[in-house]
């Protein structure tokens, strides 16, 4: 097993064929067509893998399309496309269904990337590390990365809170978010992706410098108010949520007043990367 590295996506080599692998929402995400290209030798991946869908589903796996998600991987032609991917406890469901003599070697492979992860949970310095190599990778100036990794300290200690206070990831992060972002920016997580142009992608790797900052401010101050009032249950979190926006929001109208632009930005990475610290500025949503 050995690894490759390629610009925008990781590119694992398993038995000489590639496997196609994206970092997102904290954990390595797998190109299933190139999974089951591995194991199965067939020349149709592709429909092999629609026909196991519906196996699946029929099996009573009703869950597999809610866990499977589309990601842009790099393909041949050097593009990006949509294709559907996996993480590693969907893939191994997905792999158990695959009769296959090659299945086992792999699974030994994704147990090793678990227990990479688990070594990273223990030691959250190593993730660290891995997070700015991969940035770099992709070609974000050092400054920005050094306030990303500080953004992700603070989501994650505002998330801590969250989940002592009676949050629930899968239905109340979601919310919570959308009310600090609201008050901040004046538009909803959705509404500033499709600003951005963004399909999946994180809306805080596609932020400019000052996008970030505020973003830290709205959620490091919603972190505070929920300690000092002692905050419990989502409807006191969202009125915190709600006031540490706010805040944000407040500080981003006088930066604007000050400067006479406008601060959200509708460029992406890719204007990041041109412009490297110069703010595409554009229009501000209601």
């Amino acid at each position: 097993m050995k690894e490759r590295q390629d610009p925008g996506t990781q590119i694992a080599l398993f038995e000489q064929k590639t496997i196609r692998r994206e970092w997102f929402n904290d954990e390595w995400w797998f190109s299933i067509i190139d999974v089951v290209d591995v194991l199965t030798g067939t020349d149709r991946p592709r429909k092999y893998w629609n026909d196991l869908k519906k196996k699946l589903t029929s099996e009573g796996y009703v869950q597999v399309s809610e866990k499977i998600g589309q990601l842009k991987m790099t393909a041949a032609d050097g593009k990006k496309y949509l294709t559907d991917a996996a993480n590693t406890e969907t893939l191994l469901r997905i792999i158990q269904s695959i009769p296959s003599p090659k299945a086992e070697p792999f699974k030994r492979w994704l147990a090793q990337v678990g227990n990479e992860r688990i070594l990273e949970i223990n030691d959250p310095e190593l993730a660290a590390q891995r997070a700015r190599a991969l940035y770099e990778e992709k070609g974000y100036p050092k400054d920005w990365i050094e306030k990303r990794m500080r953004s992700i300290e603070i989501r994650r200690g505002l998330t801590d809170e969250w989940d002592d206070r009676g949050a629930d990831a899968n239905r109340d992060y979601a919310i919570l978010t959308n009310e600090i972002t609201r008050a901040t920016f004046g538009m909803n997580v959705q509404a500033y992706k499709d600003f951005k142009g963004l399909v999946r992608e994180p809306l805080r790797d596609h932020m400019t410098d000052l996008e970030l900052v505020l973003t830290m401010l709205g959620e490091a101050t919603t972190t505070e108010l929920h300690k000092r009032r002692d905050s419990q249950g989502v409807p006191e979190l969202k009125k915190d949520a709600k006031d540490g926006g706010r805040i944000a929001g407040n500080t981003r109208r006088e930066i604007e007043q000050e400067t006479g632009r406008g601060v959200i930005s509708g460029g992406n990475f890719n204007d990041l990367k041109r412009l490297k610290g110069k703010t595409d500025s554009g229009p501000e949503r209601p």
